[in-house]
């Protein structure tokens, strides 16, 4: 058990590291990139590969949920048990803050990097917001964004699914999440990806980073009740027998 706390913790940390230091790279300096669609893009894809990267390195090993809300998504759908998923949260928001951390010490180095007008890649509504997408629209987006990305992992990971392909298909629907949910809210779908960077930056990040806690596990309870409808009998098995290799319960 203590490997898979470790590897999620270090997982997690990995995706915070790679997706938020690309996030703030492409957003945070100000540099003139030209288009802002080849930000978005490269967020979204720094996000999508990590991950895909990841679920082949410790998927084997824990599921590589490296995410709460997916944590939350496996419990409801009885792949893994409750004592094993507190473990997983607590390993994951660890992980995430390790991984800011990290990411803020490096770039603090810089003689451009401020916390307080670079920031560190976090999340908001109004203001905080491209759109400037009020609060009940930021909560509704990430809760039907987590609800795809979650309910996407259930199904390729169940045995309906095809195992060789998984880690694929989660990798894209990551990517596409933040394609969407970019300009929206910067796209959290993963409150251990909120928080660390919010605690770092303070102010109106660290005020407003409970809605990307609350509203992605609320989308990991929504996918849940989805895959019981769309796949009963597979989520009707007990969690023993219940092992996708990816991102579920680890073999």
């Amino acid at each position: 058990m203590v490997r898979k706390l470790i590897a999620e913790c270090l997982g997690t940390a990995l995706l915070v590291f790679f997706g938020v230091g690309v996030a703030t790279l492409m957003f945070g300096f100000g540099f003139d990139h030209g288009v802002v669609a080849a930000g978005v893009v490269a967020t979204a894809l720094a996000f999508g590969l990590v991950l895909l990267a990841l679920a082949y390195a410790i998927g084997p090993l824990t599921g590589c949920h490296v995410n709460p809300a997916v944590t939350m998504g496996a419990l409801l759908a009885r792949r893994l048990p409750v004592k094993e998923a507190v473990g997983y949260w607590a390993a994951q928001f660890t992980g995430g803050i390790l991984g800011a951390l990290l990411l803020w010490g490096m770039f603090n180095t810089s003689p451009l990097y401020s916390t307080a007008k670079t920031g560190l890649g976090t999340n908001g509504w109004g203001a905080a917001s491209d759109i400037h997408i009020g609060m009940g629209g930021a909560f509704l987006a990430e809760v039907v964004l987590t609800a795809m990305f979650v309910f996407i992992i259930l199904a390729v990971t169940s045995k309906a699914g095809n195992s060789t392909t998984a880690a694929i298909a989660i990798g894209l629907a990551l990517t596409v999440a933040h394609l969407i949910g970019i300009a929206i809210t910067g796209t959290s779908v993963n409150p251990a990806r909120s928080l660390g960077p919010a605690l770092l930056v303070g102010g109106a990040a660290l005020n407003q980073v409970w809605l990307f806690i609350v509203a992605p596990l609320a989308g990991g309870v929504v996918a849940a009740g989805m895959f019981y409808l769309v796949y009963p009998q597979t989520t009707l098995q007990p969690a023993e027998e219940a092992r996708p290799p990816v991102l579920g319960r680890a073999r």
